[in-house]
């Protein structure tokens, strides 16, 4: 069974990358949090905009996807927040981690 799902999520800055990220992990939303800055090109209100953004790309347990977007869409300060998530297969023991972090059982 598949229990690792991966979210690409976008931020504004850095800052609200890591704070939403540090929010999720203390929620036990997620296990771990990857941030990285980018360069961003779409349509917004009638206009092609760039600009850089800050990614976040979460793992975590598939058991916990409703949740695990509810929270983000809570506090996420884009209108339309960036969520994409996917079933994801990686090695057993990382799988068995991301799923004892997000229940608490070990860190």
């Amino acid at each position: 069974m598949k229990d690792l799902f991966v979210y690409y999520t976008t931020y504004p800055d850095k800052e609200t990358a890591q704070k939403i990220s540090r929010t999720l992990l203390e929620k036990r939303l997620i296990a771990c949090a990857n941030i990285y800055p980018i360069d961003s090109l779409y349509h917004w209100k009638g206009e092609i905009v760039e600009e850089q953004e800050w990614v976040a790309i979460l793992k975590s347990s598939s058991l916990l996807k409703d949740r695990l977007i509810q929270a983000v869409n809570e506090i996420h300060p884009y209108d339309v927040p960036c969520i994409v998530h996917w079933n994801a297969d990686a090695n057993e023991e990382y799988i068995k981690w991301v799923s004892r972090a997000c229940t608490g059982l070990s860190d």
